[in-house]
């Protein structure tokens, strides 16, 4: 493989990585599943996430989670699909503070879909040009790879 082929390549891998994004997770995001009533543990297991992240989220007051009679937390399909959006930005790199003003949006109202639109595409804005780097960055990986790989120049 000469270099252009294998800087092709390293941007290809970087632009396409194996496993990609999969269906499967984005329904995730707008799961409409009222029969979810799940506890702390199970709850918890399903987002990737410790117990106590989701006992932090309930006491900034990012959600609200209703208790059983014994005062166990019981996560319904509501709570679980705005966990699932928290978490998802806070893997993104959106600021708690960010999430706080967020969600005090959404509890305010239909009114404030333009103020939570414009946070939206703000942080889309940011994401693209991370993931811009982060694609430089992996391809400048993958060519430095496919070069070991080949061996040692003369």
């Amino acid at each position: 493989m000469d270099n252009d082929e294998a800087l092709r390549e390293a941007l290809r891998l970087a632009v396409d990585p194996a496993g990609g994004v999969s269906v499967e997770a984005l329904r995730e995001l707008a799961r409409d599943d009222d029969a979810t009533d799940w506890d702390i543990a199970t709850t918890a297991a399903h987002l990737g996430v410790n117990p106590h992240t989701l006992r932090y989220y309930e006491r900034i007051g990012l959600v609200r989670v209703d208790r059983d009679g014994a005062g166990h937390r019981r996560y319904d399909a509501a709570a679980a699909r705005r966990l699932v959006f928290l978490t998802r930005m806070r893997t993104s790199g959106m600021p708690i503070s960010d999430l706080r003003r967020y969600v005090e949006l959404v509890d305010d109202g239909q009114e404030t879909v333009p103020e939570r639109l414009d946070m939206l595409l703000e942080h889309r804005d940011t994401l693209r040009a991370q993931i811009a780097q982060l694609q430089l960055s992996l391809a400048a990986t993958e060519y430095k790879i496919s070069t070991y790989q080949e061996g040692p120049r003369p």
